[in-house]
C-alpha cells in the first residue's frame, strides 16, 4: 500500500489552496491512502490485459495507391511550381 505522509497532504493542499483544520489531515491522509492503493491496484489488473490498437487503422477499406493525373487540379491554381502550389509563407525559419 502507498503511504502518503503529513508533509504531503499539506503540500497537496497548499498548492491546491485547500485550507485545512488540523484535524482533517489524519483522515485526509488515510483516504489518499486508499485513493492511490485502489488505483495501484486498477493499473495492475489492467496490466495483463492485452488490446489491439485500433490507431490508425483503417478497418472500411483496403488502403491503395492510385496513381493519378495532377494537371487537372493543379491547372487550378493561382500559381503553381512544377507539380506542387505555391502559397504563401506562414512560419518563418
Amino acid at each position: 500500500m502507498t503511504k502518503i505522509s503529513r508533509d504531503e497532504v499539506l503540500h497537496i493542499a497548499r498548492i491546491s489552496r485547500i485550507a485545512l483544520h488540523e484535524e482533517e489531515v489524519e483522515p485526509l491522509m488515510k483516504r489518499l491512502e486508499e485513493v492511490l492503493s485502489y488505483a495501484e491496484r486498477v493499473v495492475q489488473a489492467g496490466a495483463d490485459i492485452e488490446e489491439p490498437s485500433t490507431k490508425n487503422v483503417n478497418t472500411f477499406r483496403e488502403d491503395l495507391v492510385v496513381p493519378q493525373d495532377p494537371e487537372p487540379i493543379l491547372a487550378q491554381a493561382p500559381e503553381r511550381e512544377g507539380n506542387y502550389f505555391v502559397v504563401p509563407v506562414i512560419l518563418d525559419n
